[in-house]
Order: structure tokens, then sequence, then C-alpha cells
């Protein structure tokens, strides 16, 4: 069974910096994007960012030119750079994994962000 393993979360200052790395535990057959989700307390969870196995990107408007998500494909890790972080950036974030277009998707156990303002 794949998981994915999360690191890097922390509490940090409003205006610090984190980044946060996931990759899978095993192989994974095709992977078609990998992203970010987060949930805070009491909130739907939502995408943050998401990069696809071309690189190509997108992001929710709240984190654009903050957040950065990038992959090292060889590592087959994927990393989300957070800048200028904000107290309403405190969340639990989920590492996701698209295989094959939806054939099967890989979360991974979240990891907190906490930014005190």
């Amino acid at each position: 069974q794949v998981q994915l393993v999360e690191s890097g979360g922390g509490l940090v200052q409003a205006g610090g910096s984190l980044r946060l790395s996931c990759r899978p535990s095993g192989s994974i057959f095709s992977i078609t994007a990998m992203a970010w989700y987060r949930q805070a307390p009491g909130k739907q969870r939502e995408l943050v960012a998401r990069i696809t196995s071309y690189g190509s990107t997108n992001y929710a408007d709240s984190v654009k030119g903050r957040f950065t998500i990038s992959r090292d494909n060889a590592k087959n890790t994927v990393y989300l750079q957070m800048n200028s972080l904000k107290p309403e950036d405190t969340a639990v974030y989920y590492c996701n994994v698209d295989e094959l277009h939806g054939y099967k998707d890989y979360w991974g156990q979240g990891t907190q962000v906490t930014v005190s303002s």
C-alpha cells in the first residue's frame, strides 16, 4: 500500500516562510498531477496548488504570488514553498497524488501549519 509521506509543517510568525514536501513511500504507475490541499477548522478542504506531470501549475487566488509548488521528478517529490505567511493560512495541509487521470487518488496524513499574528 503506497502512502504519501509529508514533512515541513510547523508554527511560524506572520510574514515567515515554511516549505512542505511530500513523496510516495513506493512506486506509483503514472502520476498525472501532484497537489496540496488545506483544511482549516470548520471549513471545507480546498485546493492550494497543483502541478501536472508536464509542469503546468495552478494556484488558489489567496496564495498566488506567495506560494510556489514545484516537483522533483527524479525523486517523485512535490514541494510547497510558502512565503509571506498569514494567520489565515493556518490549516492542515494535505498532499494529493492523482494517478492516471483520476484512476486512483492518494492522500497524505496531513501536516499542521500554524501562523501566529
